[in-house]
């Protein structure tokens, strides 16, 4: 099988520069709305079985205008939803919530400090604890079949949990090679490990 995940578009918390991972108040932008089109575009040379997405309003209306293009009802799951980021909810970026926010997401990677958080917010574990599950059902369900799965989800979540995945990418990879809005990281499964054949406009061998 093969799991297409995409970040979603952009939206009003990305263009107004604040945190905003859980309350789900900032949809997607017009821009975020033609990215989203534009997704749809690319992925309907594909024969998807299903399409899955966060709950975050700005993942779930990018799988809404997909899944219109492609034929595809949209399966909410929470365990794809942005990572909560505790205290910085709802924070501008600035330098200092900025410093904190990527101190954490370098613990992760660096020092493989799993258990760090951000104050009130989720750690790696926490996140992973959510988020591998769901992919052990869909392997389960469809491993070793020629189905393919779309996943509509975010970037911090994605670049944390991807290579506790991918055999053939590491965390620091994922942290220098972030994913722009509805980019896609195409990931093969092949006698029960995962490959990444594709990391936004990077092809892998």
């Amino acid at each position: 099988m093969r799991i297409y995940f995409a970040r979603h578009g952009e939206s009003e918390a990305n263009v107004r520069q604040v945190f905003s991972n859980s309350t789900g108040i900032h949809g997607l932008t017009e821009n975020g709305k033609a990215q989203a089109e534009k997704l749809a575009e690319r992925l309907s040379g594909v024969s998807f079985s299903d399409l899955y997405t966060s709950p975050i309003l700005r993942a779930f209306q990018t799988a809404t205008i997909v899944g219109q293009a492609l034929g595809l009802a949209c399966r909410i799951e929470d365990a794809l939803r942005e990572y909560d980021v505790g205290v910085l909810e709802g924070q501008p970026y600035t330098e200092d919530t900025q410093r904190i926010y990527w101190e954490v997401a370098r613990q992760w990677v660096d020092a493989q400090q799993r258990d760090t958080r951000i104050e009130r917010g989720e750690s790696h574990c926490e996140i992973a604890a959510r988020f591998l599950p769901l992919i052990g059902r869909l392997q389960r369900q469809y491993g070793g079949t020629e189905t393919n799965v779309v996943i509509i989800s975010h970037g911090g979540t994605l670049r944390a949990m991807l290579p506790l995945l991918l055999d053939n990418i590491d965390a620091a990879y994922a942290l220098e090679h972030p994913l722009g809005y509805t980019s896609c990281v195409i990931a093969q499964e092949r006698d029960g490990a995962w490959d990444c054949v594709q990391w936004g406009d990077d092809t892998l061998p």
